[in-house]
């Protein structure tokens, strides 16, 4: 429920009053006694979704733009007449005068704005440094950046230009920002001892899932900006719903950069371009949502132009996302072909011990070396297999070129095989729940290993 209050111009106080009377809503009539071209104060409640028909209805009847008309938030009503008010006025979305306002609120001075990136950046790089995603969390919960990809998108459905072009620059300077002072961080922590010499990036998880985006990405970004987009509209959450559109951008950001700085190509241009998709995404579904929720500009006769524009900006949006999408599509393609073929070559492999196909040996472990950049340059996939065998048994003879034909055979593809042979004494039957102490696989890594090592053209 809001609360409305209207200075009513000279001149123009019948023609109010009758439009709220025609409309049926209950009002008030205070004299005006202040200094201004008012002659009396009109003050009314009406639900959210009914503020903005009857300030359409009141600028018919003569209350301009140079007037003063006040929306506030209230916190009770109470009265009997207030079933047949919300019954007049369906819906929960706000008008867009609020909108509008929200919009600019949730847009920070630029000062501040980049205060709030930068703090946020060093965070986040810091949690994906530490590989701690409670860290990365926390640094999301001060990112700025869900002002301006709401603003963007208010500002063209508002046909307000400077509004939507004050948004898109607030995201690209912040996001190249953001992955500047990523690469710098990466830099500084070189050259200490806050981290091991020679670190590879990569080997962090936290890393390691931002620079390889798939479609699943997508999604993120798409739910984050709609959930932007209806916690506006409904004045729900949005400082919550702020961070899950930081979590699609700031990361990825900071990923890219200590890319950069850890001289990783790879890394930087998958982080990189996970941050345009996610971007892009994010107005997108913003942008529509509000079109499609009927928000329009005051002025009829800028309906069109900003129709024109809306349309113009989600085919641009929509072909940027599919470009990028053609990276996406490679990645979710390449990882889906390298893990079939890892739990595929895995499951063979147990399937001939448990079979029976090879006797008198344990099989320990099997290992798979195949990335997606294998896959995408042609190099064979990499089999380690370790292997038990007790003290007084010889090694099967070319047990590698056995488990290579038999991979080759299975799953159609040339592979390069390792065998290792770990010596090890065991009973006639391992305990389900081995002691304190009982060798494990790291153990039999750790142990004196013979090679059988075969690799195939």
């Amino acid at each position: 429920m809001r609360l409305v209050q209207v200075l009513i111009p000279d001149g123009s106080r019948e023609s109010v009053l009758g439009a709220l009377d025609e409309e049926g809503i209950d009002y008030a009539v205070f004299e005006e006694v202040g200094r201004g071209d008012f002659e009396a104060m009109v003050q009314f409640p009406v639900p959210a979704s009914g503020v903005e028909p009857i300030l359409e209805r009141l600028t018919e009847a003569g209350v301009r733009e140079d007037a003063y008309t006040i929306v506030m938030a209230t916190e009770t009503v109470v009265s009997q007449r207030l079933p047949e008010l919300v019954e007049r006025f369906p819906g929960l979305r706000i008008s867009r005068e609020e909108l509008y306002t929200r919009a600019q609120d949730l847009a920070p001075a630029n000062s501040t704005f980049f205060a709030f990136l930068i703090l946020s950046t060093i965070i986040a790089t810091t949690g994906l440094l530490l590989d701690s995603a409670a860290t990365i969390i926390g640094a999301m919960v001060v990112a700025p950046l869900m002002g301006p990809a709401i603003s963007a998108s208010v500002g063209t459905i508002l046909d307000d230009q400077r509004m939507a072009s004050r948004g898109v620059k607030l995201q690209v300077t912040g996001l190249v920002t953001a992955i500047a002072v990523g690469a710098v961080m990466g830099w500084v922590v070189q050259q200490t001892i806050l981290v091991p010499p020679q670190l590879d990036i990569l080997s962090i998880p936290q890393v390691t899932e931002r620079t390889n985006p798939n479609f699943l990405a997508l999604f993120l970004a798409l739910g984050s900006g709609l959930a932007g987009a209806i916690s506006i509209m409904r004045g729900a959450g949005s400082a919550l719903v702020g961070v899950a559109i930081a979590v699609a951008l700031i990361p990825p950001a900071a990923t890219s950069g200590l890319g950069i700085a850890f001289g990783v190509p790879g890394a930087a241009v998958g982080a990189g371009i996970l941050v345009l998709v996610n971007l892009l995404a994010i107005n997108l579904s913003a942008l529509i949502l509000f079109y499609v929720a009927g928000f329009k500009p005051v002025d009829a006769g800028q309906f069109e132009s900003m129709r024109a524009a809306v349309f113009s900006r989600i085919v641009i949006i929509i072909i940027g996302v599919a470009v990028l999408s053609l990276a996406l599509g490679a990645v979710t393609w390449t990882t889906f072909q390298t893990q079939s073929f890892e739990a595929q070559a895995q499951d063979q492999i147990q399937r001939e011990f448990d079979e029976g196909g090879i006797e008198g040996v344990e099989l320990v472990e099997v290992t798979v070396d195949y990335e997606p950049v294998d896959l995408l340059l042609g190099n064979e996939p990499e089999v380690n297999v370790l292997i038990g065998i007790p003290r007084d048994r010889e090694a099967p003879p070319d047990l590698a070129q056995q488990l290579d034909d038999l991979l080759t055979e299975r799953l159609g593809q040339d592979v390069y095989v390792r065998v290792g042979f770990v010596e090890a004494e065991v009973s006639e039957e391992e305990p389900p729940n081995p002691p304190l102490g009982w060798p494990t696989s790291s153990d039999y890594a750790a142990g004196e290993l013979r090679y059988d090592r075969l690799s195939v053209s």
